[in-house]
């Protein structure tokens, strides 16, 4: 205990303090990050005038080097890259001082890379990144996305678009897209993470929603039902008769009809010979002239499910 003594309009006025050591559970100033190391930005520019130039035209550079919000992001170029110092004090180069460069040649492994990216981008989209299979087969941050160069409108893409970015590995999917039944990806309403989460998800494929059929319903509600006679193969999965990515089939139908429905349903008691062609059994040999509603009916009559 310390007394302090003072005179106020000359009055003697003693004061007692009590020096107390702070408590634990009183919050503590946040210790300023270290220093050691980095140079700051303005000396990456003074050799990189090009690479510094085009980062401020993009919405990482706009941020980190003009709108930081933390001490991390006041780094600037060495948020990402490293400490350059031991760059800087080598005369600059290539692989000199230890900086990370991202590029396809750069030795870092893929994951120390991808740890640069996640230390801020960990949350929402990228909470099941670990372990999904684009991290299992080593994807790296930058085989999709472009930080020093401003290619897409949105999310820093590698390429203008999102069917692009995917299609450089996807291509078989991609080539489905071309086919005359299509989902309207090629016209814009909609592209692959409108179905899929690249970043990884607790569900097969990727998928947003938890099932295929989930995932279908968030446009095709009418196909959700309850219903009262349900059909099993459209109930269990939406991809055992379509094939979402494109077709050159109807609706997106994996094999024309009627042989889409005798996958299952055996010719028996059927009229599959050759009929007279005015004849409702043969017109256009389509099923649904009698089945039309093959996602499941509500017909009260329980002897036929899947009444017109």
């Amino acid at each position: 205990m310390s007394r302090l003594f003072g005179v106020l309009g000359g009055v003697g006025v003693m004061v007692l303090v009590l020096a107390f050591p702070p408590s634990s559970g009183a919050q503590q100033t946040p210790a300023t990050p270290a220093t050691d190391g980095y140079v700051g930005a303005e000396v990456c520019k003074a050799c990189h005038p090009n690479q510094f130039e085009s980062v401020s035209q993009t919405t990482m550079g706009k941020l980190f080097l003009k709108h930081p919000r933390n001490a991390t992001e006041a780094r600037g170029c060495e948020t990402c890259h490293g400490p350059g110092k031991a760059h800087v004090d080598a005369g600059g180069g290539k692989g000199v001082g230890g900086l990370i460069s991202f590029s396809t040649k750069d030795p870092t492994p893929v994951e120390q890379r991808n740890a640069v990216c996640l230390q801020c981008h960990e949350k929402t989209a990228r909470l099941y990144w670990k372990g999904s299979p684009h991290a299992s087969r080593n994807v790296a941050c930058t085989n999709c996305h472009r930080v020093m160069v401003q290619v897409s409108e949105r999310r820093q893409l590698a390429q203008p678009t999102v069917i692009e970015t995917c299609g450089q590995c996807h291509i078989q999917r991609r080539a489905q897209l071309m086919r005359s039944s299509h989902m309207p990806l090629r016209e814009g309403k909609i592209d692959c993470v409108t179905c899929h989460n690249p970043h990884g998800t607790a569900t097969d494929k990727l998928l947003k929603a938890n099932s295929v059929n989930e995932n279908c319903y968030t446009c095709h509600t009418e196909k959700r039902g309850p219903f009262l006679w349900e059909h099993p193969p459209a109930t269990e999965s939406c991809s055992n008769c379509h094939e979402p990515h494109g077709t050159n089939h109807e609706k997106l139908l994996k094999v024309s009809k009627p042989q889409l429905c005798q996958q299952c349903h055996v010719e028996s008691r059927h009229p599959t010979r050759a009929q007279n062609p005015r004849t409702r059994f043969v017109f256009n040999r389509s099923c649904t002239n009698c089945h039309s509603q093959i996602h499941g009916s509500n017909h009260p009559s329980a002897s036929g499910r899947f009444q017109r």
